[in-house]
């Protein structure tokens, strides 16, 4: 099965926004872009808003698509896009991950992170290093 799935390139300054998932979930206590999947009738930029609201208590502004990647894990398929996005209102909070950092691409590097998000973080390091 494969999923549409979002997520948010939330910047400030040389730093990006990453959330460390919960034990309990599938992928547990590995480190991730905050977003989530593309419900049945939702535009993917739909979608990304609704979850930066339900995870994280913040408005944005979807913008381009970074990347797009697909990986398949052994239970599902994702079909992940990641926005660069802005947050327009509120500030970052905790409700379903059990932790955030913002980070440079170096840092996320040394970070445990979703298999679906190494190619990702490559390119970013690879756009974002000095």
């Amino acid at each position: 099965m494969t999923v549409r799935v979002v997520a948010a390139l939330l910047w400030n300054g040389q730093k990006f926004l990453v959330c460390r998932r919960p034990a309990h979930k599938a992928r547990g206590l590995l480190w991730e872009f905050m977003g989530g999947k593309v419900e049945p009738g939702e535009t993917p930029e739909q979608a990304l808003v609704r979850e930066c609201r339900e995870e994280l208590c913040i408005g944005v502004q979807p913008g381009q698509v970074f990347m797009q990647v697909q990986h398949t894990y052994p239970d599902i398929t994702v079909d992940l896009t990641l926005f660069h996005a802005e947050i327009k209102e509120g500030t970052p909070q905790l409700t379903e991950h059990i932790d955030m950092r913002w980070v440079t691409p170096q840092e996320a590097m040394a970070l445990p992170f979703c298999p679906a998000d190494i190619d990702i973080l490559q390119e970013l390091c690879s756009r974002y290093t000095d």
